[in-house]
C-alpha cells in the first residue's frame, strides 16, 4: 500500500496518450499554459492600474452606504416610492 512506482506512473501516462492522443494532450497543455500566463498578467496588470490601492483616502465604492449625503437625485430617475396622481 505505499506509493506507486516509476513503473506505475508509466503505464498510466501509457494509457492517458493511447487514449487522448499526443495532439490533444499537446493541445490541452498550450491552453492550460496560455491561461495561466494570462492569469499572472492580469494580476499584475491589476494591481499596478489599480490606484486605490496605493491610496489612503480613496472614494467609498459605488452604492456603499456611507455617512456623507448623496449627489441630489436626478428629475428623470424613479423614485422608490409611487407618487400619487392628484
Amino acid at each position: 500500500m505505499g506509493s506507486f512506482s516509476i513503473w506505475h506512473w508509466l503505464v498510466v501516462l501509457l494509457i492517458v496518450v493511447l487514449v487522448f492522443g499526443t495532439k490533444k494532450l499537446k493541445n490541452i497543455g498550450s491552453d492550460l499554459g496560455g491561461a495561466v500566463k494570462g492569469f499572472k498578467d492580469g494580476m499584475r496588470d491589476g494591481a499596478a492600474d489599480d490606484p486605490a490601492a496605493t491610496t489612503t483616502a480613496a472614494q467609498p465604492p459605488v452604492g456603499q452606504v456611507t455617512g456623507t449625503p448623496a449627489a441630489p437625485a436626478d428629475r428623470t430617475t424613479i423614485d422608490v416610492e409611487a407618487r400619487r396622481k392628484g
